[in-house]
């Protein structure tokens, strides 16, 4: 007789719940936040400086600039790169809504391109042929933790005069053709967040080669002003003056400490993570009803989620159903992401659904399986026997 699923009243393979993702916070990084809070300095001190050149030393890029988010990340880099009203941004529909809205914080247009049916990133072909003589930027997103096909876009952008942003929210430390991510566009984007593969609690950071960029995010981040208070008290300056509009994106010294702290253990993180993946791939290449992640052989993958397609035509139940069953065995299932013009918010704008059908037909079916440093392998393996739990008892 097949097991009871726990949704059904069974017993759940987990007596407790395994989340999709969570930080991995040690001792030293304790260690390092407390030693910031018995300094001088709480926020935009010295350690915003050591933690950007840290950034851009793991992104392989000449500079990296700080900000409290990968969202306020993302506004500061479409605005950098003089993006308006009247513009146009190209952006896959499978990602965080982050990527979009940054897009429209600006006073642009966020004009959505198909992803690609294997790797789920961006389409070039598709992207092409959104350009219109208001396009201003490609903003690709590495999703998962794959970097894009960062030549073939580059190539596009250099050939119609396009300055590509790139959300490498996902991907950092992951490499193309043996560099890492940030040495490909004009604006890389991060994030620290929680769940991201090294965290400073909240926190992103632009990276770019170019000075004139970095210094235009330096002023976005500082209500616009040249300096901020600690460069005019060692200057003796009575004010900075504000020279275009600006916000309150800076981040703390406080959190550059945890995140200094935790970019030091980002190749241990990285291992681990691809060995998590790798027993996943290894465990469900022979799924019917689960394709695993195609891995393009260029890239070395960041693994910040492990996403997989359900093959619903094997199965007698819907990927919500599917997903219900799972965390009742105490699996912390997620999707990663609904389109983003499917948002209320984009429908009042006037989007509609059908504009992506590859993106459209793979949210109907992804699910996120839990992927952090901190899993065991008997966690990966309740979250196998979870899965064939599941599908054994849905299966056609």
């Amino acid at each position: 007789m097949a097991e009871k699923l726990a949704i059904d009243g069974g017993r759940p393979v987990r007596a407790a719940l395994l989340p999709y993702g969570r930080q991995s916070v040690g001792e030293d990084d304790i260690e390092a936040v407390v030693a910031v809070l018995r300094s001088d300095w709480l926020t935009t001190g010295p350690l915003v400086d050591v933690f950007e050149r840290a950034v851009a030393s793991a992104a392989g890029a000449a500079h990296a600039v700080a900000l409290s988010s990968g969202t306020a990340a993302l506004h500061a880099a479409v605005s950098a790169a003089g993006i308006g009203p009247g513009h146009e941004v190209i952006v896959p529909p499978l990602t965080f809504v982050a990527s979009s809205n940054a897009a429209l914080y600006c006073g642009a247009v966020p004009v959505f391109a198909d992803v690609r049916s294997d790797t789920l990133t961006l389409d070039l072909v598709a992207a092409e042929a959104q350009i219109t003589p208001r396009t201003r930027a490609l903003l690709p997103v590495d999703f998962a933790g794959q970097p894009c096909d960062a030549d073939a876009i580059g190539a596009l952008a250099r050939a119609r005069g396009l300055t590509v942003i790139r959300d490498a929210a996902h991907s950092l430390g992951a490499e193309h053709g043996g560099r890492r991510v940030g040495a490909f566009a004009d604006l890389s984007v991060f994030s620290f967040h929680p769940a991201k593969v090294v965290t400073a609690g909240e926190g992103g950071a632009v990276a770019t080669d170019c000075e004139d960029l970095a210094e235009r995010l330096r002023s976005f981040r500082n209500h616009g002003f040249g300096t901020d208070f600690r460069a005019r008290q060692a200057h003796g300056d009575v004010y900075s003056p504000m020279t275009a509009l600006g916000y309150n994106y800076r981040l703390t010294d406080i959190q550059c400490a945890l995140a200094l702290s935790q970019l030091s253990k980002l190749d241990e993180f990285l291992k681990r993570r691809a060995q998590v993946a790798l027993r996943y791939m290894a465990a469900l290449a022979d799924v019917p009803a689960v394709r695993v992640p195609t891995v393009d052989p260029a890239v070395k993958h960041g693994w910040h989620i492990f996403p997989v397609l359900l093959d619903l035509e094997r199965l007698s139940a819907g990927r919500r159903t599917i997903f219900a069953a799972l965390r009742a065995e105490n699996i912390g299932v997620a999707v990663h992401y609904v389109p983003a013009y499917w948002h209320p918010y984009y429908e009042s704008l006037g989007y509609r659904r059908g504009l992506c059908p590859r993106a459209e037909a793979a949210y109907e079916r992804l699910l996120t399986l839990p992927l952090f440093p901190a899993m065991a392998d008997r966690d990966v393996d309740d979250v196998l026997a979870a899965l064939a739990k599941v599908l054994r008892h849905f299966a056609r």
